[in-house]
């Protein structure tokens, strides 16, 4: 299967309303350790909202802070309340990459990389990793020693997030989109900091052509090494799944074997984004619905399976409920670029694939 034309551009196009899409049902209950899974569906259940078809609902009258801590954003994130997206560091890295490529094409350093954070990236708008690798950069620290250096969060899920913008230009090709979502990973982390960026991009990259989710998911875990611990616990997801185990029993089973775990390691939130890719089963809603439900990163989780499943389905075939309050604009703290189109970055990313493809 190959793809050209129109069909390409609402794909590619598809992968960042869906990708914007999952991030906002996902922010107003990221904190994996108060919202559980059991939280997010009680939450849900009070505001009669199960199964969850639409952003997130408020609940009138408002919760229980202590019991239900919503994101300071909350009131900007929920249903009836979404007037274009919110800003966020799920969504910045995407910009920022396109940015990336557009100045310095396929071929960037890491060293390009970081000099890009610096010109275009508010300090205060990183975190973790990305923030201990920016400060390491301001310090004169080059990489790949800037992923080292006092940077107790290397196998967290930062480079995950930025990756989907190297699948967006590779359609296809996930050997290229990963070793392109290597170079850019390598700044801020390592081991199953850097496989999973390679893992993502290579998932997305392999959504444009693959027979639905699972065969995108096996696809991606070629480019990463089989015995990483990444790469182990997205093969136990798909064991699960294809065992017949259902959709809640197979996160706690995967929960245990995690445990351990922070909440935003990149391994555990591996889990609960394959078991929402696999069990939603190329559905838009069930997909992003199931994986933020999921826990853990819930924003960022809920962002890079709206991204494949809009890749899947194309952006044409999203339901409206999830499009239209976007507003086709995206908040951004990258300069120069708070307040654009959406269909304009995914033209501009549309762009990029098909030069790539010509090289």
């Amino acid at each position: 299967m190959t793809l050209s034309g129109n069909a390409l551009a609402d794909r590619i196009h598809g992968g960042w309303l869906g990708r914007i899409a999952g991030n906002m049902l996902g922010k107003p209950v990221e904190n994996g350790e108060h919202w559980t899974r059991d939280r997010i569906d009680r939450y849900l259940r009070r505001a009669d909202a199960l199964p969850l078809t639409d952003y997130l609902p408020a609940l009138e009258p408002p919760p229980d802070p202590v019991e239900f801590e919503l994101r300071p954003e909350w009131q900007r994130c929920v249903r009836g309340r979404i007037r274009g997206s919110c800003r966020d560091d799920d969504v910045d890295y995407s910009v920022l990459g396109l940015h990336l490529l557009e100045t310095h094409g396929p071929g960037f350093s890491t060293e390009q990389v970081g000099e890009m954070w610096l010109l275009r990236l508010p300090y205060l708008q990183t975190f973790t990793a990305e923030r201990a690798a920016y400060r390491n950069l301001t310090a004169g620290v080059k990489p790949p020693l800037s992923a080292t250096l006092d940077n107790p969060y290397q196998e967290w899920i930062g480079a995950l997030i930025r990756a989907d913008i190297h699948g967006w230009v590779n359609p296809g090709d996930p050997h290229r989109a990963a070793a392109m979502a290597r170079r850019d990973a390598v700044l801020s982390h390592t081991g199953n900091g850097v496989y999973g960026a390679m893992w993502a991009a290579a998932l997305v990259a392999a959504a444009f052509t693959a027979d639905g989710p699972r065969a995108a998911v096996a696809s991606a875990l070629d480019q990463i090494p089989p015995r990483c611990r990444l790469a182990r616990t997205v093969r136990r997801a798909m064991s699960l799944y294809d065992a017949g185990v259902a959709w809640a029993d197979a996160l706690a089973q995967l929960e245990k074997e995690t445990a351990g775990l922070h909440w935003i390691h990149v391994v555990p939130n591996a889990a609960v984004l394959t078991a929402g890719l696999l069990y939603g089963a190329g559905d838009f809603t069930a997909t992003i619905a199931l994986t933020v439900r999921g826990g853990l990163d819930t924003d960022s989780n809920g962002a890079t399976a709206g991204s494949v499943a809009g890749v899947l389905c194309g952006a044409a075939a999203i339901p409206p409920q999830w499009t239209e309050p976007l507003e086709d604009r995206v908040r951004s703290a990258v300069f120069g670029f708070d307040g654009a189109r959406i269909s304009d970055l995914a033209a501009r990313t549309h762009r990029l694939a098909v030069s790539s493809a010509e090289r």
